[in-house]
Order: C-alpha cells, then structure tokens, then sequence
C-alpha cells in the first residue's frame, strides 16, 4: 500500500523488482522518498493493517560510533512513531541490529518499548533472530520488535520455531567451502584478504580463494534466483549490507498476518 525508501540507488532495485507486483503502488503515487519529510507521511494510508520499518542501524551498531539517539539517523525512531500515533496500525513490525538491545546500558531500547508501549498503546515482544535458526546459511543477526494496538486484546505472539539449514555454503559455491555458514556481508571492507579481521567476502572452496559474487551473496541472504540488482556490483553489495535476511523476516510476517486475521474472525 506505501513504501519509502530514500537511497536512489535502492530505489531502482525496489522498482525493478516490484512493479509487476504491486503497479498500483508506483503509479498512484504511494513510492515515496525521506519518511522524515512532511508530504511524505502524510502519505501513509490510514487503513493499512501492518507496519514495517528497519531505521538505521548504524547508531547502535558495534561496527559504529555507538551515538544512538544522538547521531541524527538514529532519531528515525521517532518518525517512525509518530506515523504509529497518527495512523494507528493493526501492528507493527520493526527491526535494528542485535546491540540495539544493550545500547547505552539498555536505556535506548526501554525508551522505545516505552514510547510503543506507555505512550502508543501497544503490545512489545522481541527477539533477536539469527539467520542461520531459519533456513540460511548466514550468520546475520537482527533483533525483531513486534506489537498489537490494544484494543485488539492480542496478549501473546509468538515468534516462529527455527528450522534445519535449507543449505550450506558449499552448496552455494558448488564446491567444498572451509565454512558451513558465511559471514555477515557489510558495507565497506571489500577485498580485505581472506586473513585480514574484516574480511567477510573470501572463503576458501576445494583449498582455494574465493570471492564470494554477487549470485552467491545473493542466495546466501534468500532471495529468489530472479531478483535483480540494476545498480553497480557495488551498489548492490551495499544493498545486501544493508538488508535483511529473506527468511525469518517472510516467517515472523506470516505470523503476524496469521495473528491479526484470527483477531479479526473473533466476533
């Protein structure tokens, strides 16, 4: 019903690849640019069930300067709750990075649990997630925040049980990788070497180097053979730095979707 993303070149990838879905989306004028300006949340639609949102994880990060809401990015939060407070969601489903958890001694993550909470009148249940527990052969970690308005009496959500690896990185390489699972692909720190500590896209298959492509990276994260990057082999890398494992995000929806659907048969 409404995306917004802000990247020019994310936003190429998200068109190509989702046009033919969801052409409405496009045409009407609902792909929208910086969620932090004004036309651009007045935009959200009033009548959407479920809100997703990942703000950036750079603040928090362990690989970052740790500023939390005082780096600028890191005050999307609140952009992000105030569309909740305006629009009033059936739910919302939103993740960081694992550290946002323990940031400033646990003091950011209570004040988002109490602005969604106290102040929003939500529900709150987390967890924080690892690929490799749902199907993929990575190491990707990301904690997931999930909430019920209210007034929908839904107490309990459960976050869905792990599963057996779908494949490993030998599968993925064709070949025997000195790895079962790969490393978490980032942004920045491309050609490190293989024993370098930054090193995360070299790996040693049948005893020789390899640098992981863009096709491998790609199915190592879940997504579908056809997806395409029209950007820069660079650009594209940083796009899979910076997103989101496929399968526990496509589990943990399907459990919310499945939630608000049985509250809504409840008469």
């Amino acid at each position: 019903m409404y995306a917004s993303e802000s990247d020019k070149y994310a936003r190429l990838t998200y068109r190509e690849n989702f046009y033919d879905i969801s052409p409405k989306l496009f045409d009407d004028g609902m792909f929208r640019g910086d969620i932090t300006k004004t036309e651009n949340k007045r935009c959200v639609p009033t009548d959407a069930d479920v809100l997703c949102a990942g703000f950036p994880c750079q603040p928090f990060s362990k690989m970052g300067k740790k500023l939390g809401f005082n780096d600028p990015r890191g005050t999307l939060f609140f952009d992000i709750a105030k569309i909740i407070q305006d629009k009033r969601p059936k739910a919302f489903f939103l993740e960081n990075v694992p550290f946002l958890k323990n940031h400033d001694k646990g003091i950011t993550f209570d004040t988002i649990k109490d602005k969604l909470t106290k102040d929003l009148g939500y529900s709150f249940f987390y967890k924080v997630i690892q690929a490799n527990e749902y199907g993929l052969p990575t190491i990707r970690g990301r904690l997931f925040m999930v909430g019920f308005r209210n007034d929908l009496n839904i107490m309990e959500f459960d976050f869905p049980k792990s599963v057996p690896l779908l494949y490993d990185m030998s599968d993925i390489f064709h070949g025997k990788c000195s790895r079962r699972l790969g490393l978490s692909i980032r942004v920045g720190g491309r050609n490190s070497g293989i024993n370098n500590h930054r090193n995360w896209d070299m790996y040693l298959v049948d005893g020789v180097e390899h640098q992981i492509n863009l096709d491998e990276a790609k199915k190592m994260m879940g997504f579908p053979d056809d997806f395409i990057f029209p950007v820069s082999n660079t650009q594209a890398f940083k796009q899979l730095g910076n997103t989101v494992a496929v399968n526990p995000i496509k589990m943990v929806a399907v459990n919310i979707i499945k939630k608000v659907q049985a509250n809504e048969q409840i008469p």
